[in-house]
C-alpha cells in the first residue's frame, strides 16, 4: 500500500509541475499558446486559466493528502524497528569500551612465552 501511495504521491508531483509550466503568466495573452479563440472551445467560455488553476489546486490537495499518508507510514515503520530488538545507544556505547586487561602474575614479564608452546631454537 505504501508503494501505491508513494508512485500516485510522484506522479501527483509531476502533474502539478506540469501544470503550473502550461499556465501563463499575468500579461499574456489567453490565446497565444492555443493560437486565436481555440482555447475558449477546448477549457470553456472562460478560457484556460481558470481550468488549470483549478486542477493545480486539485492536485495541490491531492499531493497534500499523500504526503500526509508517508508521514503516517513513516511514523509507523518508525515504532516497528524500535520494537525490533535494536538496543538502546548506551548499551551499544558499554559494549564498545575495551574489557579490562587481566592481571600479570609476580614475577613475569607481559612479554613472556611460556616455554612450552614454542620449540627452543634448533629443535623440531
Amino acid at each position: 500500500m505504501e508503494t501505491l501511495v508513494l508512485i500516485v504521491h510522484v506522479l501527483l508531483a509531476a502533474a502539478i509541475i506540469a501544470l503550473v509550466l502550461l499556465q501563463q503568466g499575468k500579461g499574456a495573452e489567453a490565446g497565444a499558446s492555443f493560437g486565436g479563440g481555440a482555447s475558449q472551445t477546448v477549457f470553456g467560455s472562460q478560457g484556460s486559466s481558470s481550468f488549470l488553476g483549478r486542477m493545480t489546486a486539485l492536485f495541490a490537495a491531492a499531493l497534500f493528502v499523500t504526503s500526509f499518508a508517508l508521514a503516517v507510514y513513516a511514523k509507523q515503520k518508525a515504532e516497528t524497528v524500535n520494537d525490533a530488538g535494536i538496543p538502546a545507544a548506551e548499551v551499544i556505547e558499554s559494549a564498545a569500551q575495551p574489557a579490562p586487561e587481566a592481571p600479570v602474575a609476580a614475577g613475569q614479564s607481559e612479554t613472556d612465552v611460556p616455554s612450552g608452546d614454542v620449540p627452543a631454537a634448533g629443535q623440531q
